[in-house]
């Protein structure tokens, strides 16, 4: 999962926390706030099903694909 996604995912923790102290637990905003932040735990979820996280290396091969490290032979 990007850093990217994870941050939003925090921030949005943050948010609703704050959402449910100022206007209570129960509340709509609150309900709603959470509301978001699973919305993002579930892309997150979603991304990482479909392998759009890459590892270091696989962000190194794509970015130096003639490196040693990175060479694929056939068997």
């Amino acid at each position: 999962m990007s850093e990217n996604i994870k941050e939003r995912i925090e921030k949005e923790i943050e948010g609703a926390r704050a959402a449910c102290d100022a206007s209570g637990g129960s509340s709509q905003e609150c309900a709603a706030a959470w509301d978001a932040v699973e919305e993002l735990q579930a892309e997150a979820s979603h991304q990482r099903d479909k392998g759009t996280d890459k590892n270091s290396l696989e962000v190194y091969c794509d970015n130096n694909p003639e490196a040693d490290e990175c060479r694929v032979y056939d068997t």
